[in-house]
């Protein structure tokens, strides 16, 4: 016996719940969500549609790197960083994901203390003064 769209929307909310804090709106906004979606899924199903996959982002990509997390734009799940395996589960490289939503090239896809943690510490051992003497022996080598 198949379980009806309210049992399933009631199981993936439930889970997401148990993952997250969520406050009594979130979980409304949630549950009416996604029973919307899987009705879509439904009906699609039912009709001999063809499913296109929704890509319109999780939030707003500026918004995405926050101070503590960084939220992949594809799922929704909350990380320090995203790694390249994470961008792999959606078919995408980190250069890829970066072009899709309009980060620049240079763009950590870390938290913002993570990257400052990793500056701090590079700084700490040297690493711009090394770079800076790398770079001029470089050009001296050009001339």
């Amino acid at each position: 016996m198949s379980k009806s769209l309210v049992e399933m929307t009631a199981e993936l909310v439930q889970s997401q719940i148990s993952g997250a804090d969520m406050t009594t709106e979130e979980i409304k906004t949630a549950l009416n969500e996604t029973y919307q979606t899987l009705q879509g899924l439904h009906n699609a199903e039912v009709s001999g549609q063809n499913v296109e996959a929704d890509t319109k982002p999780v939030m707003e990509p500026k918004r995405s790197i926050q101070k503590h997390k960084v939220i992949c734009l594809e799922c929704g799940q909350e990380f320090k960083m995203l790694s390249p395996k994470h961008l792999r589960s959606h078919d995408l490289t980190p250069k890829e994901y970066r072009k899709k939503y309009g980060f620049s090239a240079r763009q950590p896809l870390c938290a913002k203390s993570l990257s400052e943690r990793r500056s701090k510490s590079g700084k700490e051992r040297g690493l711009p003064a090394n770079l800076r003497k790398s770079i001029a022996a470089r050009t001296k080598k050009k001339k």
